[in-house]
This record gives structure tokens, C-alpha cells and sequence, in this order.
């Protein structure tokens, strides 16, 4: 069974820095796609970056290129996201997501399979 289970959200000023941790389940660890994704209040879930195993291939929204680094440590079963010049547009729920079942990560949500529970950031201007 697939278990992702994220941390180190919180609250931080603009211009900050946070990084984000999905602790997965060693099942997981055979899931070539796994990504994050982000929910604003009234807003759709949009997917932050995502991570590609079998060809080393990543993915970044145009909105966080060059601010926030997606990167899977297998050893230690966690993926993370490094996210540095936080602005408060930033301010949502993120959520870690993974699959296994396509040739590449999907940018659609409903294809991902397996999802962490989310954990909130808030960017203070």
C-alpha cells in the first residue's frame, strides 16, 4: 500500500524559505512519478513540480521556476521541495502526489492515484 505523508509547512514572511517533506512507504518507492501539488482557498489544485525516475526528467510551473527545487531521496523514502523567495501568492495547501501507471507525470490531478493529506503554507506579505 501506497502512503505519502507530508511535513514542514507552517507560516514564514515574504522572501522566506521552507522545504517541504513526503515521507513515503517503501511500496512507494516504486512509483516512477511523484510530484506536488497546491490548493489556494477558492481555487483548483495545480500541480507545483513534479518528478520523473525513469528519465530524471522534472517538471516546475512557470510561477515557481527558479525558486523551488523538487527533489526524492530514495534512501530515505521522502520526497521534498525546497521553495526559497516565498511570496504570498505561494499561500495554499500542498499536497504530495505519486503514480505509477504512465509513460511521464501527468499535469492533471485526477491521474495521480495516491495523495498525502496536504500541508498548509502561508506567506505573509
Amino acid at each position: 500500500q501506497v502512503q505519502l505523508v507530508e511535513s514542514g509547512g507552517g507560516s514564514v514572511q515574504a522572501g522566506g524559505s521552507l522545504r517541504l517533506s513526503c515521507a513515503f512507504s517503501e511500496y512507494a518507492d516504486s512509483t516512477d512519478c511523484m510530484g506536488w501539488f497546491r490548493q489556494a482557498p477558492g481555487k483548483e489544485r495545480d500541480r507545483v513540480a513534479s518528478t520523473y525516475t525513469t528519465d530524471g526528467s522534472t517538471y516546475y510551473a512557470d510561477s515557481v521556476k527558479g525558486r523551488f527545487t523538487i527533489s526524492r531521496d530514495s534512501a530515505k523514502n521522502t520526497l521534498y521541495l525546497q521553495m526559497n523567495n516565498l511570496k504570498p501568492d505561494d499561500t495554499a495547501v500542498y499536497y504530495c502526489a505519486a503514480d505509477d501507471r504512465w509513460a511521464g507525470c501527468p499535469s492533471q490531478g485526477s491521474n495521480y492515484r495516491y495523495w498525502g493529506q496536504g500541508t498548509q503554507v502561508t506567506v505573509s506579505s
